[in-house]
Order: structure tokens, then sequence, then C-alpha cells
């Protein structure tokens, strides 16, 4: 075993007016320039204050390296002071130490030495930085330099398959709900997008609020939760996007949840901001957010279900997309007064049943097939994270799978 810090030594180089190109650190493809990522702006007017990173060296997040922000340099660029730049020292490999990193035996050193998080604590994780002065501490297997370049070839190989597959499961998935959106396109197109407003088939609205909460989530029924922004993404109810209230938070029953309220999100990214869903089931102890609104529609006017479709079309989405406000890109608010006076001229509630029905029975197998392949993806990304830390910690011989 051998200290991390002997391993790798932190360098903060800052070199004003040099002409090197902006990078970013992806958890799926590591090191990359930003221009890869976003056609957003720079922030900042000068980068003279970034920090210089010289190919091969190791970039991490300091706020999002338990989620696996970290990789390989593959040629020098400049980042912002939200990274750390580690160089190698003689002897150790930058690929298998990006590894280790990624491991999940890393991951849970991490968690032993954060400061007012306990080990297996959740708590707060995407407020927590870890700094280079803690990762330094962390004694790790280190074998000699060419079995470290065996076992980040063995693992380049192994996670280039699996990557392959899990990006050839999201393409069908993509597929598929194409297929969705277009039964949903369908089911609505007679409806105008212009006359009678969504607010004259409302009977109350409430909006949450967001205290600090845990970072796991709760059910929602013997304990209490609040629910995220994106418990209506993709026009689906997600009772488990939540976050469990600390029990000196005092719960707010008033803005509960009730079956067959209409949720709409007010807060969001340009493509889910406005996203709409109807609760499903009965959840006593899951609330609101402040990024959340809930609707009571007047139900011999209106199908909640049917609305929620409408505003998941394309044309509400475009009405949606124009109102919408905000300075960042990546987060984008519309306000209670534009989404009630969305133009909402229904048929009638019997026919707004019948389209229903219909649509779930065009969607239900569509939907299956998304929910498995979600889940054959998910059992993708534990097989390549169980195998990153059965190889950097020895568990496997790498040379016996040449």
């Amino acid at each position: 075993m051998t200290r991390f810090g002997h391993a790798v030594e932190k360098v903060d180089e800052r070199i004003p007016g040099i002409d090197l190109p902006l990078m970013s650190v992806s958890q799926t493809r590591g090191v990359i320039r930003r221009s890869e990522l976003t056609n957003a702006p720079q922030r900042a007017e000068s980068l003279d204050a970034y920090k210089v990173c010289r190919r091969n060296d190791i970039v991490f997040n300091k706020m999002s390296i338990r989620a696996g922000a970290m990789g390989v340099a593959a040629e020098d660029g400049l980042v912002t002071y939200h990274y750390e730049v580690m160089r190698p020292r003689e002897g150790a490999d930058p690929n298998f130490i990006a590894y280790l990193m990624k491991s999940s035996w890393f991951t849970e050193e991490l968690i032993k030495r954060e400061r007012g998080i306990g080990a297996g604590d959740q708590a707060n994780v995407r407020t927590t930085e870890v700094p280079f002065s803690v990762l330094k501490t962390i004694d790790a297997y280190f074998p000699e330099y060419a079995e470290q370049c065996a076992i980040a070839d063995y693992l380049d190989r192994e996670t280039a398959r699996i990557n392959t597959l899990i990006e050839e499961q999201q393409r069908l998935i993509e597929m598929l709900r194409e297929r969705r959106r277009a039964a949903v396109e369908g089911a609505v197109s007679a409806v105008a997008t212009s006359g009678a407003r969504l607010k004259h088939i409302i009977r109350s609205v409430r909006q949450g609020w967001s205290p600090q909460c845990y970072g796991w989530p709760a059910d929602g029924v013997e304990t209490w939760a609040v629910l995220k922004a994106g418990a209506a993404n993709g026009g689906r109810f997600r009772p488990m996007e939540n976050k469990e209230l600390p029990e000196e938070e005092i719960p707010r029953p008033d803005i509960v949840v009730t079956r067959g309220d209409l949720i709409v999100s007010r807060a969001n990214t340009r493509e889910l901001v406005g996203s709409a869903a109807v609760v499903e089931g009965d959840f006593p102890r899951l609330m609101l957010c402040d990024k959340l609104y809930a609707f009571s529609l007047d139900e011999s006017r209106a199908e909640s279900r049917f609305v929620a479709a409408v505003l998941g079309s394309r044309r509400w989405r475009d009405l949606i997309e124009l109102e919408a406000t905000g300075a960042s890109y990546s987060m984008l608010n519309i306000s209670q007064s534009d989404i009630v006076n969305l133009p909402m001229p229904l048929p009638p509630v019997d026919e707004q049943r019948c389209i229903v029905a219909h649509l779930d029975s065009e969607t239900a197998k569509i939907d299956r097939l998304i929910e498995e392949t979600e889940r054959f993806i998910e059992l993708a990304r534990e097989r390549r994270a169980a195998l990153i830390t059965a190889a950097v910690t020895g568990q496997i011989d790498v040379r016996e799978m040449a």
C-alpha cells in the first residue's frame, strides 16, 4: 500500500495570457474541450486566473468526484478553480490512477475522510468539496508500473465494450421515446393553440418549499420527503425523485401531493421546464418543492392525464419555451401566470378519457420496453463499476485476460 500523495502531486500552474483551450471534465468522457460539451459562452471575461493542465495530468471536479467526474488530459488546456490538477510522480501511470479514483473502494475511502460526514452518509453529496488534501491521505494499492499500465489497458478495452453497449441501448431508448412522442402528438392533434385558457379549468394551485434535505430518497408514505424538480420529467410522475426531510424540519401537510394532481415544473433546463405529469397513487408524506406547481383541475371539464399529454406535445412545448426566462441556459423559469394562461380549448371530458385510454394502449408496450432498457443500462453500469474496482484492487489478474 502506498500513500496516494506519494503517487501524485498537486499542480496549480497559472500563466496569464497563455493561449490554450478551455477544458471540462465529463463523467463519461473524461477531460475534453468545453466546446465539445456546450455551445454556451464562457462566463469569465478573462482566463488569466484559470489553472493550466498538461497532457497526462489527472483532473477532477472537487464537487463531483464521487460521481466520477475525473479523467486524464489528452492535451494541454485550462480549467476553472472548481477543478484540481494532479501530476503523476515517477512510477505512477495516470490512466491507472484515474481508474483507481473511479472505483467504489476509493469512493468509500473518501467518505470516511470528509469532514462532518460519516462513512456511508450521503448528505450534501452535491455540495461537499473534496480537495487534494483529502485524497493524499488515502493508502492505496499501487502495483509495479508495468502492471498499472496492463490494468489500465485492460480496463480501457473492457469499459469501451460496455460503454458501446450502453450507447446502443440509449439510442434505442431515444427511438422508443420518439415513437411515444409521435403517439402523443397524434392523440392531441385536434386541440387548438388558441381559445380557452388553462386557468379556466383550474380549481386551485399549490407550490412547495425547498428546505435543506438529506441526499437520499424516502418512500413519501411512512417517511416525509420533498420532491425534486425532475419529478415530472418526461411526462411521467416519478415519486422517488425526492429527498428525505430531516427530523428537525417541521413537515407541511398542506403541500402534500394528492392523487390526480397535475404537477408542472416551473424551473428546469430549456427542454424540461414546464414538464407536466399526473400524480398516480397516494403519498401522504410526499411534499412539493418550490420548483413544482400542483394544479387541481375541474374534473367535470378536464381529464388531468389528457392535459398533461397536451402540455407535453411539441406545439405546447414551443409555447412554454418561448415564455421561459432565465440568465442561465441550464436553468430557466416559467411563471405561474404564464402557465395558467396557456391555451387549453379541450374537447368534452368523455372524449378526453377515450383518447387517454387509447393512448394508454398505444404507449404501454413502449413504456415497458423503455423501463427494461433503462434497467439493462443500470446493470451494465454496475458491471462496469464492479470491474473497475476489482481490477484496481487486485481482485482479478488481468494477465490471464490479455
